[in-house]
């Protein structure tokens, strides 16, 4: 354990010269070996000496350490207008003492092998310009110019390991830049075995579309980055991107930002993570620009900011189009909310795309970011180069804590359950990257195509199962109910029909329901009256009896007198009668 702990001490201390450009000091943990020669080595046109320049000149503007370039091919004059259009000024440089620019011409054919060679001027010339303004750094470009007339390889391989020991004793960090050889890094295939930090840049066309890469070969007492990395040379100078040592490290967010669409925001329980990523796909016509318009609405109303990038139409089509469905765009982009930037995927390759946006991304600073669409990207590379490139896309968007959302086009067309299939799935394979996946579909049905939506993923939301039908007016987009109907979800005409079936069902079972309700009040009614005739007839009958009671009472109160007065006139008892 503790052997360990002194092998990591060591790789973390080792002295380093940062190179100030981006990326290159990510992948190499700091930058080149300090006081040590780098190899950068290269076809031609790759950009070695822009590489090995742009290293002279953030070193002298940034990190106040001289510099001086040795140029064996290109006059000082050629190398100052060849990199005045990246703003690098060499001339006030050299004025205020931070840089030289030396040439010196070598012509292979002038050389002629007798007797002893050796670099003795070339050490006596480069000591000199490194002494008079204190250089810490110092580029030799190109090496193979210095030997190329030389054919004995005892004396090329002395020189070569006498120069770099030359360099490492003058304490300088050192870059030699060099061309490929023949199956080697190098023409001489030395300078590699020799050097500290080999650095291979490579520029391949494939299917018309050019791409750049870099690659560290090896790199002595220290870890680096060891895959291909692409790299950009535009008005800004050199830059890498080194999105392949990006991690599962990115923070997390529990707060829920809205999609612009507020029943959508139900299914998904409240919207998506803040920095989560989104993918809408469905085929074309389906509504995926308009709903990923929402997504920007939305991010500007927040008051944060959006970048919209375009691979398919004009910015000021899309501003158009979504004006027609309520979603003024313009006075965003106005108040510096919203930018769009369109270019076509065939234009560039994958990894200048990249870069770009990369670009993008640090210069606005959104808290949202589009692309629209992502399925595009197949134009400017293979698949499997546009599923790296977004999963890179993915990642870094991740790190920076940005909600993105990607739109896809996917392929309608076949049997029902060949284009469901379809639908379901993604060009690049990038679905297992994404957060939330929005689905949108045509459903046909009853000889119309009308729109679906349903969530088919969303990772940590507990969101809706359903699809819902939703229409685009000049209101946006919206949402209807859940309508199942017997043969499923309906849609469009087919849902009006069955509604007004179901409404007309509805309306003969309550016309049904009206007519019994008039038999059973008739029938209480001629009930009601016949209770009311028996009540009366018993009434009557019992009126009658009561008045033959009273006769019989009456009777025999009568005939109780006749006795009792024929008793008194007789004289006679009553029990005698």
């Amino acid at each position: 354990m503790a052997d360990s702990s002194r092998d990591l001490t060591a790789r973390r201390t080792l002295p380093k010269a940062p190179t100030g450009i981006d990326g290159l000091d990510e992948i190499t943990e700091g930058g080149f070996p300090r006081g040590r020669p780098t190899l950068i080595c290269g076809s031609a046109g790759c950009g070695k000496t822009l590489l090995s320049m742009e290293f002279l000149v953030l070193g002298a503007t940034r990190y106040d350490e001289p510099g001086v370039f040795f140029a064996f091919e290109e006059s000082s004059e050629e190398l100052k207008q060849n990199v005045a259009s990246l703003g690098f000024d060499l001339e006030a440089l050299e004025a205020e003492g931070k840089l030289v620019v030396d040439h010196v011409h070598v012509d292979p054919q002038e050389i002629e092998e007798t007797g002893e060679y050796d670099l003795e001027g070339l050490f006596i010339r480069l000591g000199y310009l490194i002494d008079s303004i204190g250089a810490k750094r110092v580029v030799l470009d190109t090496l193979e110019t210095l030997f190329g007339g030389l054919q004995n390889e005892a004396i090329l391989r002395a020189e070569l390991r006498r120069l770099f020991r030359w360099l490492k004793d003058k304490g300088v960090t050192a870059v030699i830049t060099a061309e490929r050889g023949d199956g080697t890094l190098t023409r001489q295939g030395l300078e590699e075995y020799v050097s500290d930090c080999v650095i291979l840049l490579d520029h391949r066309v494939i299917e018309q579309t050019s791409t750049r890469r870099l690659r560290i070969v090896k790199y002595r007492g220290t870890s680096h980055g060891t895959n291909e990395y692409p790299f950009l040379i535009d008005e800004d100078g050199f830059s890498v991107l080194p999105v392949t040592s990006l991690g599962l490290v990115h923070q997390v967010s529990d707060e829920r930002v809205s999609t612009g669409v507020e029943r959508l925001d139900t299914m998904l329980d409240g919207g998506i993570y803040r920095g989560s990523s989104v993918l809408i796909s469905g085929t074309a016509g389906s509504g995926k620009s308009s709903l990923s318009a929402h997504f920007a609405h939305a991010t500007c109303a927040r008051n944060e900011r959006c970048l919209y990038l375009a691979f398919e139409e004009a910015p000021a089509q899309i501003k158009r189009n979504m004006r027609s469905i309520g979603l003024d765009m313009q006075p965003w982009e106005d108040k510096g909310l919203l930018r769009f930037v369109a270019t076509r995927p065939s234009f560039h390759g994958l990894e200048l795309h990249l870069t770009e946006i990369h670009k993008q991304v640090k210069a606005f600073k959104p808290s949202t970011v589009i692309v629209d669409p992502i399925s595009n990207f197949v134009a400017a590379g293979s698949e499997k180069e546009a599923a790296s490139m977004l999963l890179r896309l993915v990642d870094f968007l991740k790190m920076q804590g940005i909600t993105a959302v990607f739109v896809n086009l996917t392929s309608g067309n076949g049997t029902v359950s060949a284009a469901a299939a379809a639908a379901e799935a993604t060009d690049m394979g990038i679905s297992s990257l994404i957060d939330t996946w929005i689905l949108l579909r045509d459903i046909e049905l009853g000889g119309e195509r009308n729109r679906g939506m349903y969530v088919l993923k969303s990772r940590g939301t507990k969101h809706s199962n359903q699809i819902r039908e939703f229409v685009i007016s000049e209101h946006g987009i919206d949402l209807r109910d859940v309508y199942v109907g017997p043969e499923g979800v309906l849609t469009g005409s087919a849902r009006i029909q069955q509604e007004a079936r179901e409404m007309a069902q509805r309306r003969t079972r309550e016309l049904e329901s009206e007519s019994r309700g008039r038999t059973l009040e008739r029938k209480r009614k001629a009930l009601q009256a016949q209770i009311l005739a028996l009540q009366a007839a018993f009434e009557a009958d019992a009126e009658e009896a009561a008045r033959l009671d009273d006769e019989f009472q009456e009777s025999e109160r009568i005939f109780e007198a006749q006795r009792d007065d024929m008793a008194a006139r007789r004289g006679t008892d009553k029990e005698t009668i």
